[in-house]
């Protein structure tokens, strides 16, 4: 009988990780029996919601984006899901990365949501009439880019059809929320970068890793959804 080979986790994202570096703290979930969420219930949660402060270490230079936490409901799967992207292996920086749609506000923009939509539309063909805005994340502070990143929590009336532009997008990824919950999928990691304590983010998917600054939104998202502290003693995020 021929083994079933199962997928493995994990992708080709280049992880910068210094040579000395610590396991993490479990998920903030990891000590609740029933995770089960519904959109109803993340709508409930982050209905209206502004955010509270900057998450990272902000220093006022920063460029500012906005980015798309389009959600669905997929009823030939079940449950709520979570479109994200692996970034195109052409572009000169973070090739291969996994990340929410959404870029650099530009001068046009009347706002960081019309840049979330405009964004989306451009990198994965979404159209900018289907999205209807829930609620905001903390915006977070990246590390390398040095930019100030707004998401924006927003539900789709079901499973989107999506076109990646070759340009920018490798893939559109549809993650399930449940997946994201697992205990061998979540994992946190402590650094030191710039002689700084950093915590590190990390969501082992088949054939990709979410990492940094994405998971770190992700984490909130989650946690929020469930009602439970996604900071406790953390430092800052990567």
């Amino acid at each position: 009988m021929t083994p079933v080979r199962v997928p493995e986790r994990g992708g080709p994202q280049e992880i910068p990780r210094p040579e000395s570096w610590l396991p993490g703290e479990p998920s903030p979930w990891s000590g609740l029996e029933d995770r089960t969420l519904s959109l109803d219930g993340i709508v409930g949660a982050l209905d209206g919601r502004s955010p509270m402060s900057i998450r990272g270490r902000p220093t006022g230079g920063e460029s500012t984006a906005g980015v798309l936490v389009a959600l669905y409901d997929d009823p030939r799967v079940g449950g709520p899901h979570v479109v994200l992207t692996r970034r195109s292996p052409r572009l000169a920086s973070h090739s291969h990365e996994v990340s929410f749609p959404g870029g650099r506000h530009d001068e046009g923009d009347p706002d960081l949501w019309e840049t979330a939509l405009r964004e989306a539309t451009e990198e994965i063909g979404l159209d900018p009439g289907l999205p209807s805005l829930v609620g905001r994340l903390d915006p977070l502070v990246t590390v390398s880019s040095r930019s100030l990143i707004h998401p924006f929590v927003a539900l789709l009336p079901g499973p989107p059809e999506l076109v990646p532009n070759p340009a920018e997008v490798e893939a559109v990824l549809h993650v399930p929320l449940a997946e994201l919950l697992l205990d061998d999928v979540y994992r946190e990691e402590e650094w030191i970068r710039f002689e700084v304590p950093w915590t590190v983010t990390f969501f082992e998917l088949v054939g990709d890793t979410v990492w940094g600054a994405t998971a770190a939104m992700l984490r909130q998202l989650l946690a929020l959804s469930l009602g439970v502290d996604d900071r406790r003693n953390y430092r800052a995020d990567l």
